[in-house]
């Protein structure tokens, strides 16, 4: 004889003009979980305030199975034991995702130019991360130059630098990927990745201080370190390469 199905019970907001993504979420969740789901929308503003209110709860959607009360999404994540990243919480997830779609992008580049995987690999791959992480940073440059002055030694001296960093990036970026005007982009990513190089290492490995890397944007979590450090030797390597095949 077969087990009962499970049950739980969903409140969420489904209203004309918003239907929640966590509701949704959450129905997914569970009927992935295997359990059979009472579906009760909330369609209108006064009735989820009503339903919060006979709760006692602050948030929408809201979870009951065994008629205990499991919470919102991520409550119920950690019901089902699933990870649940802490607001704020550090992570290298950003970079490893630049890092990884720049390889396939370099990947792509050599395969579509020689039809084989090439020595211009590495180069290539450096110069797509480049653009990549420049592109990041231009999304909101002011939140990036605030993060940067925590810890860049140039910046910290003159402010402007901030918010050049990332237009110098990108078009070093732009120009080792195209071969053009060696002369331009070589010390302009010698420079950058130089001087960034140092202010990590200085800010981490000599002061000891523990902040938030700027390397993908100005509202990142990814903890400044070996990963910024790298980011800047690789744009130092790659310009010493291309100047000394000059």
């Amino acid at each position: 004889m077969s087990a009962p199905q499970k049950t739980a019970v969903l409140h969420r907001m489904v209203m004309p003009d918003h239907v929640c993504p966590y509701g949704q979420k959450s129905l997914w969740l569970l009927r992935r979980k295997g359990y059979a789901v009472q579906d009760h929308h909330l369609k209108t503003r006064e009735e989820t305030d009503a339903f919060k209110a006979v709760h006692g709860v602050k948030t929408t959607p809201q979870t009951f199975i065994d008629g205990i009360r499991i919470g919102g999404h991520d409550d119920l994540r950690r019901f089902f034991g699933e990870k649940v990243p802490e607001p704020g919480a550090t992570s290298y997830v950003p970079v490893i995702a630049v890092f990884a779609v720049a390889a396939l992008i370099a990947l792509a580049i050599d395969w579509l130019s020689m039809r084989a995987i090439t020595a211009m690999l590495v180069p290539n791959f450096i110069a797509v991360a480049m653009c990549l992480l420049a592109m990041l940073k231009l999304q909101d440059v002011e939140k990036f130059s605030t993060m940067f002055l925590n810890y860049d030694l140039l910046a910290r001296r003159w402010v402007p630098y901030g918010y050049i960093y990332p237009f110098a990036e990108l078009g070093a970026g732009v120009l080792m990927l195209a071969g053009a005007l060696t002369w331009l982009s070589a010390p302009v990513a010698l420079f950058i990745g130089g001087v960034g190089a140092v202010s990590v290492f200085k800010a981490v490995y000599v002061d000891k201080r523990e902040l938030k890397c700027a390397c993908v944007g100005g509202s990142s979590n990814v903890p400044l370190g070996f990963v910024s450090l790298t980011e800047n030797v690789m744009m130092v390597g790659m310009a010493v390469w291309m100047l000394a095949i000059r």
